[in-house]
């Protein structure tokens, strides 16, 4: 690695690991069990990332405030009925090990709670390669440039020496509120036309494209 950057900010769902169809099901399974209108497949897809308020505000403006915990629960029944077959994204398991080895600081922002990410870093081994990691119950949730704020304070590390990597505009549009460079993954949630028009230095087809990035820019 050429050591342009010091640290690698990782999205979790739909950059790290293959959930976002799961995710969106879920959503929609949700408003079907509250007798509200089922958002889209390209709704429930765009949504995946931010926090709960701009969620429900996005898919049903109109909700009560005072539903939106039911909701939630809603959604976290569905989501973990299937949780056990989300599976990490090809070349992952074997890619992150290969980047702390060589020498980076790894850290994930994501709109999952810390309960979820918790849950998901142990269940697919990977939580020992984190060195940090901020989720949307913690603070202010993307694209707002808490996360990446937070988690260079706790690592120490400037904006010019930190990179961004995510699947949706939300990710990109906290790197660009930041102050940080970022790279765009096109397997994930978002549209690789969507991602393009925020102009990541590069967008990458899968992980292992993200590695020969790196390898050649990081």
């Amino acid at each position: 690695m050429s050591g342009r950057y010091d640290v690698l900010v990782f999205d979790w769902d739909g950059t790290l690991i293959d959930s976002a169809a799961h995710i969106a099901v879920s959503l929609q399974a949700a408003f079907r069990d509250l007798g509200l209108e089922v958002p889209s497949d390209e709704a429930a897809r765009h949504v995946i990332g931010l926090g709960l308020e701009d969620t429900v505000r996005y898919l049903n403006p109109s909700l009560d405030k005072d539903r939106y915990q039911e909701l939630v629960e809603r959604y976290r029944v569905h989501f973990l009925a299937g949780d056990e077959g989300v599976e990490l994204f090809p070349a992952v398991a074997k890619g992150i090990p290969l980047l702390q080895q060589a020498g980076y600081l790894m850290a994930v922002a994501t709109g999952k709670s810390r309960r979820g990410l918790d849950r998901s870093l142990l269940a697919t081994g990977l939580h020992t390669y984190f060195h940090a990691s901020r989720c949307a119950d913690e603070g202010f949730p993307k694209p707002h440039p808490d996360m990446l704020h937070e988690i260079m304070r706790a690592l120490g590390a400037a904006p010019e020496r930190t990179l961004m990597i995510g699947d949706t505009t939300h990710d990109l549009q906290m790197a660009q509120n930041a102050g940080v460079a970022a790279v765009a993954v096109t397997y994930g949630a978002h549209a690789p036309a969507k991602l393009v028009s925020m102009n990541p230095l590069a967008c990458v087809e899968s992980f292992e494209g993200l590695m020969q990035w790196l390898q050649q820019n990081g």
